[in-house]
């Protein structure tokens, strides 16, 4: 019979206890991390904030600006407060469980020259070696823990259909005024800085790969609501100076891929953990989630 949620917590302590003194705790992985270092994070708490959504947006067939929109994170995010560094990357690669990066930064320089694939790899490698469950952010979470660092899409407003030059123009004049120069080197952590949120380097040289993929959408005329969405995910976004996207292949930002604008320096990433709720551990303790 599936337990209530009220007859769960009731016996949650004394499922603790049990876990504790059973041979269960070996499948938590408690001492794993004494080998596997757990990195060092940030939590933010729950909240909302005005965020432009990613992809291409099409209203009476041209290029629009993305909506905006309220957008809601539920529950606390926890999320490395530094980008996965060369040595913590290198671990992956030693039990060839990741390929060798195409950087050449060792120690605590962020591991750079990294696909989605490859982070997506070392995403489930450290889940396996910490026992903890840990995944690359979302495009929303990223945005919500890069909080005043955040920049969206480079925007050029809508296309004109009798002279299509005038939105890129107004491409490369946003994108101009953002004054970004080329700056290769990865540096050290902590080299730009933390903030508001305690998570450091955000749109510093190093885009972050998210687990958001690439859409392309059209708009209602009337209220800009998305009539039709595709979902492409072979490309994802990617966040850093400001938000672009990628193949998920692509290890060099500057070689191409889907780069909007002056492609990323480089390709990083940092990953969230997700920490199961104790009404989630007894249910699945039980056999009923």
């Amino acid at each position: 019979m599936p337990l209530t949620e009220s007859a769960a917590l009731t016996c949650a302590a004394a499922v603790v206890l049990a876990i504790g003194a059973s041979g269960v705790a070996g499948t938590f992985a408690v001492t794993v991390g004494e080998t596997v270092p757990i990195a060092e994070t940030a939590t933010v708490a729950p909240g909302s904030f005005t965020h432009s959504l990613p992809g291409e947006f099409l209203k009476d067939g041209h290029p629009v600006a993305a909506p905006r929109i309220l957008a809601k994170i539920r529950n606390s995010l926890e999320i490395m407060k530094y980008q996965v560094s060369a040595t913590e990357y290198q671990r992956c690669v030693e039990v060839r469980a990741c390929e060798p990066a195409d950087s050449t930064g060792h120690g605590n320089l962020p591991v750079t020259g990294v696909s989605h694939l490859d982070a997506e790899a070392y995403a489930a490698w450290y889940s396996d070696a910490t026992g903890d469950t840990w995944r690359l952010p979302t495009d929303r979470e990223w945005a919500f823990a890069a909080g005043e660092r955040f920049v969206a899409d480079i925007e050029g407003g809508q296309s004109d259909p009798r002279n299509p030059a005038l939105r890129w123009l107004a491409l490369y004049r946003t994108e101009s005024a953002m004054e970004r120069k080329p700056d290769p080197d990865p540096r050290l952590r902590g080299a730009f800085g933390t903030n508001s949120n305690g998570v450091a380097d955000l749109a510093g040289n190093i885009w972050e790969w998210t687990s958001t993929c690439y859409v392309h959408a059209t708009l209602d005329a009337g209220d800009m609501s998305i009539e039709t969405a595709v979902e492409n995910r072979g490309v994802h976004v990617v966040e850093g100076f400001h938000r672009t996207y990628m193949s998920n292949f692509i290890r060099d930002g500057k070689s191409g891929g889907c780069a909007v604008g002056t492609p990323p320096d480089n390709l990083g990433f940092r990953l969230v953990r997700d920490r199961p709720t104790l009404i989630g551990a007894v249910l699945r303790y039980f056999g009923d989630a």
